[in-house]
């Protein structure tokens, strides 16, 4: 299940405490102080990574830390540094720490950005000497690492987002243009959580069906319309067996635009789907022509058992995927 929100505390490490330790050799009779400093503490760092289900890797835990400093060693030797923490986030995050009331957006695959710092190491006793204190007892603790409760939430799970009513062929859509192994049944529903797939190195997500008053609340509709507002494009799906595909479109338009509006302003493909199943194909094509003439734009028709079709679908959705990239 695709986890794009989830609450944690992170804890970066405490530095390592000082030692009070003395010189003893043969060679020097009175041996000074030879107490070395604690290692810094571990930090804590995100990092973006292309996996949208990289969440749920910190869904069974929800406390993570970096390791602490260790304690200074004699012969004036410096406790190592603690193992910095690194908190894998999807591309495309927005991480909000409730401690310093900061938030965070990471963007780019490979950026990695420090949020908490480890301890200082404390003093050893050799730090303390002087010509009146020649043999301090002296030492300092180390310093405790940043804490914070973060709260990371996915802004953007997919390039590319397909939408439509219930059992419009949004999932068989994407089991036939990716890998992935999307539930598909004839019925409304079947899908609750975004499918993904990898599509030429691009991200397609199966939005679960829309329906009338999703924007009031109604069935999921919010938690769906939540979802296709973190793509950057749209495939809109209408069904060849729809009696009215402009509605459609309008019905799913309106509710795009009552729950936000900047909905409205991302590029989308106009699909009628399920194309073989049209009881009359003649009748068909001039209803998608109608609603081509209408919205002004392309309306392909597809059936996912013509190869020519789902070949001709790939190459207008490359140019749409380009055009979103490099926008």
């Amino acid at each position: 299940m695709l986890v794009d929100k989830i609450t944690i505390k992170a804890r970066a490490g405490k530095g390592g405490d000082g030692v009070v330790r003395w010189r003893r050799e043969k060679s020097i009779s009175h041996g000074g102080p030879y107490g070395g400093d604690g290692g810094r503490g571990g930090n804590v760092y995100l990092e973006a990574i292309r996996d949208v289900y990289a969440l749920g890797m910190y869904d069974a835990n929800r406390e993570y830390g970096a390791q602490d400093g260790d304690p200074g060693g004699s012969r004036l030797m410096e406790g190592a540094t603690g193992a910095d923490y690194i908190l894998k986030v999807p591309v495309g995050s927005i991480i909000y720490n409730h401690e310093y009331d900061s938030t965070y957006k990471i963007d780019k695959e490979g950026e990695r950005i420090l949020i908490l710092r480890g301890g200082v190491g404390g003093y050893g006793n050799d730090h303390f000497k002087s010509s009146t204190n020649q043999a301090p007892y002296e030492f300092t603790k180390g310093t405790k690492g940043e804490f914070a409760t973060l709260t990371i939430e996915v802004e953007m799970i997919a390039d590319i987002g397909i939408i439509g009513f219930p059992n419009v062929g949004k999932s068989s859509l994407l089991n036939s243009l990716t890998r992935a192994s999307a539930k598909t049944a004839n019925y409304a529903f079947t899908t609750l959580e975004p499918n993904l797939g990898d599509f030429h190195g691009y991200i397609l997500a199966d939005i679960p069906g829309l329906i009338e008053g999703a924007s009031d609340g109604k069935g999921l509709g919010h938690k769906f319309l939540k979802h296709i507002k973190r793509t950057n494009a749209i495939i809109h799906l209408i069904a060849a067996t729809d009696e009215d595909f402009l509605a459609s479109y309008k019905t799913i338009r309106a509710e795009l635009g009552a729950y936000d509006k900047t909905l409205l302003e991302k590029k989308e493909l106009v699909i009628i789907s399920r194309a073989d199943e049209a009881s009359d194909a003649g009748e068909l094509e001039k209803k998608a022509k109608a609603l081509e003439k209408e919205l002004g734009g392309k309306v392909i028709t597809l059936s996912l058992l013509d190869d020519e079709s789902v070949k001709a679908f790939k190459k207008d959705l490359l140019v749409l995927l380009e055009e979103t990239r490099n926008k």
